[in-house]
């Protein structure tokens, strides 16, 4: 089903219709003392809090979950004082939060719930994600290649770097409607399978790349997955050119995604935490420098709701 009428709304923003205090969420005191307690005795309500546990934080985080599906669908918590723990504390505080919104999923075939981002110094290849170099990445959705990518995506900042590293943000709905104004003979070649390279995020004897499309609605919810660079080597894999509509699609989504009038930038500031509708909102970030001792360094967590915490969600772990 392809979704025929332009969508409305604060969900499909522009750079100049976003209002920054919709993005830029004060983290409640409450939820700061309810944090404190937990990272200070409570070392089991971090991992996984029962049930009427935090109300603080879980009213914080519903309001949170609001606006990333009904909302702008980018939020930034402002801010957690990660000076005052430990490495590991903000690990789980991360998870904790990003555990609120939903189940909390791994982000590699081998089970890591919690991803550094940051530069590793190994060389981009088959295998290394970008998201582990100093290198710019472009505008993608992440796990773009899954059964079901995450709903949430969650970026802890724990250091920034010494220079760039700066963050986009920018509506897929805000994509669709511009296709579908522009480039209407375009669009439901999106709503068509394209190869999407795996990331070598699977067992050893499975098929290498995965078949979905950018753009699917089910009459109620438009879903999105964004990363060229991941279709173009998909295909190159399967050993299936792209057809010519696909390749006039996608660059047409990418100078729309790509457009400075339809996206915003930033900075992540150590201690803000990041959420963003990973179905509905892309993002990308500058290449940055860092100091030699002390390193750009973000927290990383996944959730969805649907599936398994597994990767790929319908397999068993």
């Amino acid at each position: 089903m392809i979704l025929d009428e332009p969508i409305a709304g604060e969900r499909a923003w522009t750079r100049t219709s976003l209002a920054w205090r919709d993005v830029l969420v004060p983290v409640p005191d409450a939820c700061l003392a309810e944090i404190d307690a937990a990272v200070a005795g409570a070392t089991d309500s971090l991992e996984s809090p029962a049930s009427g546990a935090l109300p603080a934080c879980r009213r914080f985080m519903t309001d949170v979950q609001a606006t990333l599906l009904r909302g702008v669908g980018h939020v930034i918590l402002d801010r957690i004082p990660v000076e005052r723990y430990g490495l590991q504390a903000n690990r789980k505080i991360a998870w904790l939060l990003a555990r609120l919104l939903g189940t909390v999923v791994s982000q590699t075939w081998t089970g890591t719930y919690l991803y550094d981002v940051k530069d590793s110094g190994k060389a981009l290849g088959y295998g290394v994600r970008r998201s582990v170099t100093n290198l710019a990445q472009p505008f993608h959705t992440d796990g773009p290649w899954l059964w079901m990518p995450p709903a949430f995506v969650g970026l802890l900042c724990v250091q920034p770097g010494r220079e760039g590293g700066l963050s986009r943000a920018a509506s897929l709905l805000t994509a669709h409607n511009e296709m579908r104004r522009r480039h209407p003979a375009l669009l439901p070649r999106l709503y068509g399978a394209f190869a999407w390279d795996r990331q070598a995020e699977h067992g050893p004897d499975d098929p290498r790349v995965s078949n979905h499309p950018v753009f699917a609605y089910d009459g109620g919810t438009l879903l999105g997955r964004h990363y060229e660079d991941y279709v173009v080597k998909g295909h190159a894999m399967a050993g299936n050119p792209l057809d010519e509509a696909g390749r006039e699609a996608l660059a047409a989504l990418r100078a729309i995604v790509d457009h400075p009038d339809h996206w915003v930038e930033f900075g992540l500031e150590r201690g803000q935490f990041q959420f963003l509708n990973n179905r509905q909102v892309a993002h990308c970030r500058t290449a940055f420098q860092d100091e030699p001792e002390r390193g750009r360094h973000m927290i990383r967590v996944w959730s969805r709701n649907e599936g398994t915490p597994h990767l790929e969600g319908r397999a068993v772990a």
